[in-house]
């Protein structure tokens, strides 16, 4: 009888647990809004002025995309090494990252807790090169200096915010699997059928616009591709139109594919407000 009723309660909970969890994530979630209300008109100061992405939407999708960036701030510890803090540095950072997964369901990468940032180039751990950025588990780490290069377009093709956030968005769904979107795992696959070949083929000494870090290795590729995608697009999809398109569906998004200042491929309205 104990077992029977021990079952009972375990399959109780697995079946309350889903919609439990999305009614404390909406109670959530209109708790911030009201919080937010307050702060959009200063979150679009900071991010209107840097981030050219957020000026080519539609009001309601610039709306969606400010309450992201505010949801994503608050819930990450920004750490400040050798740099003086201001108030947009976190507000970039977080733009940055929604600007990346605004075509997606799942934008928080919820496993990161910590995002560093460092005034410029830093060595970690045994390499010898410097590094602009990197990801591991104990958070996302960014060089400030190159991060404002990248988002002034002062570094043609490089994006080191996207590109570290492009590194964590796979960490997310593949390596942790915590804050998995089941539309970009399933586009990721279809992905890499077109986009293995043309990494191979990189390694085997073809050239192409991604340039030779992108052959480092698959996870390099993945990255570079992704800045490629937004800071060139009319290049990328000229010179690797298959792997462009496949790119989009990924992402879910197009920035070549404005239409009345709407960009998102399929329109998500699965989070409420967000």
């Amino acid at each position: 009888m104990e077992i029977v009723i021990i079952s009972s309660l375990v399959l109780a909970v697995l079946i309350l647990h889903k919609p439990v969890s999305l009614l404390f994530n909406n109670l959530y979630i209109k708790r911030q809004a009201k919080k937010f209300a307050n702060r959009e008109t200063f979150y679009h100061s900071v991010i209107a002025n840097r981030i050219k992405f957020y000026n080519r939407l539609s009001l309601e999708d610039q709306h969606k995309f400010l309450f992201r960036t505010y949801l994503f701030h608050k819930s990450k510890r920004f750490h400040y090494i050798e740099v003086n803090e201001t108030i947009d540095m976190p507000i970039l950072v977080s733009a940055v990252a929604v600007q990346l997964t605004f075509g997606l369901e799942k934008f928080m990468f919820n496993y990161f807790d910590d995002i560093f940032i460092i005034r410029d180039d830093y060595h970690y751990g045994v390499y010898s090169r410097p590094f602009q950025g990197h990801v591991d588990q104990t958070g996302i780490y960014l060089s400030w200096d190159n991060f404002n290069k990248g988002i002034a377009g002062m570094t043609p093709n490089c994006n080191i915010g996207l590109h570290e956030m492009a590194h964590a968005l796979a960490y997310v769904n593949f390596i942790t699997q915590t804050d998995e979107d089941k539309h970009f795992k399933k586009e990721f696959t279809n992905f890499s059928k077109l986009a293995r070949p043309v990494f191979t083929s990189m390694q085997n000494g073809y050239k192409n616009l991604l340039g030779d870090y992108a052959g480092t290795n698959y996870h390099e590729f993945w990255a570079v591709s992704v800045e490629m995608f937004f800071e060139n697009p009319v290049r990328f999809r000229h010179e690797l139109p298959d792997l462009y398109e496949a790119m989009a569906k990924v992402l879910n998004q197009n920035p070549l594919n404005f239409t009345s200042g709407k960009m998102t491929i399929i329109k998500r309205h699965s989070l409420k407000a967000v």
